[in-house]
């Protein structure tokens, strides 16, 4: 960051020590101690009060509760797919594991195999496979202590072929996203990916038979138009209409009660105005997230500071609403023609999601990262062999860094 910057950051913070919990070390006998109060109107009796499923399963609301709880302190670290996609296929641990020792926190899923059209639920078909691997991987995640995250690229309604707007016609792009609404030709189809979706959460399954919660993040970077579902093929009450449906038909409709929802805009708002244009209401809402790879693309300083500048909006937005913030996906892809950026998880990163300044009222509140897929030709998170791995090794060692070591227990509440 900028000298000038530098110099006026708040120097002093306090940082609570949570009680770990992970797969490296026991701590079965460990529970999170409750931070201190500071004006903080959430507590263990009234959390329901602001989480959309007054219903949700006790590990689900201390998940809600705790995740809160947690951005005063720590930043979960995760990322897409970790236990599958890797930097030119070193199967086995996470990237993030054999670069730090350490499992990450938080695991991205998503739900675009398990309901695509060529799934079977066959054991020879590789849909279904892919299901079983996700559901495997969402299981394991759980038993270690991690947090469950979902996105759903969901493939259009006329022929099932893409997610992406480009590969669609100008008439499928106009009508779309309309035909999934009630009335819409394509309302039945949609329920049915819904059934699905549903079948699968509600048997999601812990040793104890507990339902694991997931963070669900349905029509993400609705803001751009890159997805059949973007801001150019849908109004604002349209698209807040099929949020609320979905949220209304997982939740009362199929009885599942184990989600926590997001919602997930791309990087292109910067005020609480335009952020807050297509958000379906603090009824159908857990987490006030933002996608930002852009800001983080070799724009250097400016950048960063843009970033941290809508991560403070959305914490405020949190704040006012009593509602999880979190940066839901990021990261710099290197690979072959596209070097590293010196410094940009321990230093750009880092700052863009921790830095407050005295002359700025705003403060900066975030429950967790989560950095997008590895892939056999180009990362994201370094492993242990590349020329940045020791920069993310740093960013993940700061104080306000978490990964799976010094995450709490996220489905207990405080005693």
């Amino acid at each position: 960051m900028k000298t000038t910057f530098l110099k006026i950051a708040f120097l002093s913070m306090s940082i609570l020590a949570f009680a770990g919990c992970s797969s490296d070390k026991d701590t079965s006998d460990e529970v999170i101690v409750d931070p201190p109060s500071s004006g903080d109107i959430l507590t263990t009796q009234n959390v329901t009060t602001y989480m959309v499923d007054a219903s949700a399963t006790k590990e689900t609301v201390a998940l809600f509760y705790n995740l809160k709880k947690l951005a005063k302190t720590k930043v979960a670290i995760g990322q897409q797919d970790a236990f599958n996609s890797f930097y030119q296929d070193t199967a086995g641990d996470s990237d993030i594991k054999k670069n730090t020792g350490f499992d990450p926190a938080l695991l991205g899923s998503d739900f675009i195999f398990i309901t695509d059209k060529n799934n079977n639920n066959q054991a020879n078909n590789w849909f279904y496979q892919q299901e079983q691997k996700t559901i495997s991987d969402v299981k394991a995640a759980y038993a270690k202590g991690m947090i469950n995250t979902f996105s759903w690229h969901l493939r259009e309604p006329n022929n099932e072929d893409s997610f992406y707007a480009a590969d669609m016609t100008a008439d499928q792009k106009a009508t779309a996203f309309k035909s999934i609404l009630s009335g819409g030709t394509n309302h039945e189809w949609y329920k049915k990916k819904l059934d699905k979706v549903a079948s699968v959460i509600s048997n999601l399954k812990g040793s104890n038979d507990e339902l694991i919660p997931i963070i669900f993040r349905p029509f993400h970077e609705f803001d751009g138009s890159w997805f059949w579902w973007g801001a150019n093929f849908c109004t604002p009450e349209e698209y807040k209409t099929a949020y609320q449906f979905t949220v209304d038909y997982l939740k009362n409709t199929k009885g599942v009660h184990n989600i926590l929802y997001a919602f997930s805009p791309d990087n292109s708002y910067s005020t609480t105005e335009t952020y807050l244009s297509r958000y379906p209401g603090d009824k159908y809402v857990d987490v006030l997230g933002m996608d930002n790879y852009g800001d983080f693309n070799n724009q250097g300083n400016e950048g960063v500071n843009r970033a941290n500048a809508k991560l403070k909006m959305i914490s405020n937005i949190a704040l006012d609403k009593v509602k999880i913030a979190a940066l839901t996906e990021t990261g710099y892809q290197v690979n072959a023609t596209t070097p590293p950026i010196n410094n940009w998880f321990s230093t750009n990163l880092y700052s863009a999601l921790n830095n407050n300044y005295t002359f700025d009222l705003k403060i900066i509140s975030i429950s967790y990262v989560m950095f997008w897929n590895n892939t056999k030709d180009g990362y994201y998170v370094p492993n242990g062999s590349v020329s940045n791995a020791a920069d993310f090794k740093t960013f993940a060692e700061k104080p306000k860094s978490a990964l799976l070591n010094s995450l709490p227990k996220m489905y207990e509440l405080p005693k």
